[in-house]
Parts: C-alpha cells; structure tokens; sequence
C-alpha cells in the first residue's frame, strides 16, 4: 500500500490536493462540483457514518476542539464547512446560545440537514446558516472573534484560498481552529489505520449509506491532506500567528490553532 508521505513526496501540497480528487488526478474547475456530489450523496447518513467510522471517537475531537476555543457569550463564531452543526451545536451549548454562530457550508444537502438538528434542539434563533465557499467567503473583514472548521478543509480545491480568507474575516487577536485528519505518529497504528480506512470504511460506506464509492474518495483524500508541519507552515503562509498543534489519537486527527494579531 503506498503511504501518505510517498504520494504526497516532493509535490507542492496546495497543487497536491487542488488537482487531486482522492486517488484520481483531475482539473482544479471539476474538483469542487465532484465533491459536492459526495457530499449530496451522503449528507443524510453523514453523521450516522461518523459515529460508525470512528466508533463516536469524533465526538471527542470535536469536544476537544470547542474546548480550545473556549467560546464565550458574545463571540461571533464562524462555523465554515460546518455541515450538519456538530462544532456550532457545541459552541452554543457551552455558552448557553449566547454566542453568535454562523454556519457556512458550500453544500445545501449538507445545510439542510443542519438545519433541521438545529430545529430539534430549539437552535435556529441562535444560529445563521449561510450557504458559503470557503475560499470566496461573503463577510466583511474582520467580522469574526473566532473561525471554526472540521474535516472540511481537505476538501477544499485551494487550501490557501481558504487559509487567506479564514485569515480576512477574523478581527485582530481573532483566533483560528482547525480539527482534521492527519498522519498517524504512533508506530504500528499506522498500518492499521490503513488497512482499516481502506477496507471497513469503503464497505461501511456501501452497507449503511449505499455508496461505496463517497466514502473511498474520503478515505484517499485524507492520505492526500499534508502533515501536521506541513499544514502548519500553510497556516503561517497565510498571516497567521502562533501557530500550533495537538495530535490527537496517536496523530490520526489533529487540531490547529492559530491567531490573526
């Protein structure tokens, strides 16, 4: 089996995933469409999928992200590729729905089903849905207090398009985080995690949501993202400070942190 680090040796990161769709070489203008249909095609047992994938382990990378941010009442969160409202739900949940949330999401089956967690929780009033790209955001600059993304960065077409635009809307002393999957560290897990990603999830995928194919395309894509040091020096590239991060897992997720100063 090749190894992240082989596919991703000597290539230009931001190229790397821009031309890529998982395994599959294709024309940066297509990719955004071909993941969009991914993730119309799973949004309804997206978060189903989640919780067998992980084994409800992402509950707790997502816990944990919300509690680096510490949000407060009256912070303006944005939420981008926020989905089905797992890190907004949280962020209203630890202050009592009196942060400001935006959730942005580029896919509107994505969106629709957020939308309608939210209304099981009594959240709307607290909570803006906005169908957005990530790398052409419609916000002011410095709007925000803090930026929020998970498992969505990856896929991006133009991860620094995104990182310059995550970098625009946040106020001064604005902070930036980021949970996503990454290179196992731990000696060993790293070829189970494989052999898992690339077997159980794919037929998951097929059994549960009936789409073998999605879940294949998640699994590679993951293998594409670059490595905790190398997402971090993108994360500087784009004006940000302080940049640091925290594997999470024996490294098979981690969480960046970053400050707009």
């Amino acid at each position: 089996m090749v190894t992240g680090a082989e596919r991703q040796a000597g290539g230009d990161p931001v190229e790397t995933l821009a031309t890529s769709f998982g395994d599959r070489p294709v024309d940066p203008a297509d990719k955004p469409r071909l993941v969009g249909e991914v993730f119309a095609r799973v949004a309804r047992r997206y978060d189903l999928m989640n919780d067998l994938m992980s084994l409800g382990i992402h509950r707790l990378w997502k816990d944990a992200l919300v509690d680096w941010l510490v949000p407060r009442p009256g912070m303006a969160v944005l939420d981008v590729a926020g989905g089905t409202g797992d890190v907004a739900f949280r962020i209203l949940e630890r202050t009592g729905g009196r942060a400001r949330v935006v959730l942005a999401d580029v896919n509107p089956a994505m969106l629709e089903v957020g939308r309608d967690r939210a209304l099981d929780r009594g959240w709307l009033g607290e909570l803006a849905f906005v169908a957005a790209d990530a790398q052409a955001l419609p916000f002011p600059d410095r709007c925000f207090d803090a930026l929020t993304i998970a498992f969505g960065i990856r896929n991006v077409a133009r991860i620094d398009r995104a990182l310059a635009e995550f970098h625009r809307v946040l106020r001064p002393g604005g902070r930036f985080l980021c949970l996503e999957f990454s290179r196992v560290t731990l000696p060993g897990l790293d070829r189970l995690y494989d052999a898992y990603s690339f077997t159980v999830v794919p037929r998951l995928g097929r059994w549960v949501a009936g789409d073998e194919g999605s879940y294949r395309y998640l699994v590679e894509s993951i293998r594409r993202f670059p490595d905790r040091e190398t997402f971090a020096r993108l994360i500087a590239a784009a004006g940000f400070a302080r940049v640091r991060a925290r594997p999470l897992s024996g490294g098979i997720a981690v969480i960046h942190s970053a400050w707009r100063l």
